[in-house]
């Protein structure tokens, strides 16, 4: 079954009398080539566990499911989940869960997931498994919250592969001079690459955008305190809330501190304070936030 087939996505979707949300970002794949990139770059192995996010009807998840021991697909159309149970009933190593991925936690027994969505409440908790990677086509208004969710998670992904707006792709792998606070967040976690560009003729209906294929590999999750990371996160949010103002006025303001408090302490790392957010690399940020811990505020 060929479910990059545009002739068969548009004949699955009329059966079922559905027609691509806008909102809910939907535009399905339909270059196989594409899904080969996609299944390369998350260097599958026997023994994983994939954690699908929107499966649409099933064209990447049929493919996972050939080559790993588990997939979790989380898709929160209801309607797309009736044709999934058609398009996956033959693999047993699948498990379908209607919901929204960013409201959804999840546990490890599939009974208790079952039961618990059952009552509207399906708890559930990632960091429960152990070894699993992210794969997914994300609608792009998820993309941001979706990243952020995963590498705040106890036990990050091994990996994430996703498909995201291309634009979105190049802010998270910015360097300076264009730093962004996006960038920033990703990089403190991670060593994100662009795996490839995919035309928006790839998709039908097809976006108004092109998009890329990214890999996103967590490396510093046991590195840092939580208290470390807060304040890292709370001074980068501060030095970015005034992108086009000097760093000292923006930490200053966004940290409520005094002007010649943050001066001193910028000086001291060597960071001149007439500079823009966008220049300071990853690790002039964390030498700020080790550097906080004599101030309170």
């Amino acid at each position: 079954m060929d479910l990059t087939s545009k002739k068969l996505v548009k004949n699955l979707l009329r059966e079922h009398n559905i027609y691509p949300s806008k909102s809910l970002g939907q535009n399905f794949l339909i270059s196989e080539k594409v899904l080969e990139k996609i299944l390369k770059a998350a260097n599958l192995k026997p023994e994983d566990v994939v954690l699908e996010i929107g499966p649409g009807i099933g064209a990447l998840t049929f493919e996972l499911a050939k080559k790993v021991k588990k997939v979790i697909a989380v898709e929160k159309d209801k309607r797309l989940v009736k044709i999934l149970k058609e398009t996956l009933k033959d693999f047993k190593n699948v498990e379908i869960i209607q919901g929204d991925i960013l409201k959804i936690q999840f546990s490890m027994n599939s009974e208790q997931r079952t039961a618990n969505n059952k009552k509207g409440l399906f708890i559930a908790h990632c960091s429960l498994f152990t070894g699993y990677k992210v794969v997914a086509n994300l609608p792009y208004y998820i993309t941001s919250p979706v990243i952020r969710m995963f590498l705040e998670a106890t036990i990050q992904p091994q990996e994430m592969i996703l498909m995201v707006q291309k634009e979105v792709a190049q802010r998270i792998i910015a360097q300076p001079p264009d730093m962004n606070l996006l960038a920033v967040s990703v990089q403190f976690y991670t060593k994100p690459e662009i795996i490839s560009f995919v035309s928006k003729n790839c998709f039908w209906p097809p976006p108004k955008v092109d998009s890329a294929i990214i890999r996103i590999v967590p490396r510093r999750s046991a590195l840092y305190s939580a208290s470390f990371c807060e304040r890292f996160f709370r001074i980068a949010r501060a030095g970015f809330s005034q992108p086009r103002k000097q760093l000292a006025n923006s930490l200053a303001k966004g940290l409520k501190l005094e002007k010649e408090v943050v001066q001193t302490w910028l000086e001291k790392n060597k960071i001149l304070p007439q500079r823009r957010p966008q220049t300071l690399t990853i690790k002039e940020w964390m030498n700020l936030t080790g550097s906080l811990k004599s101030l309170s505020f």
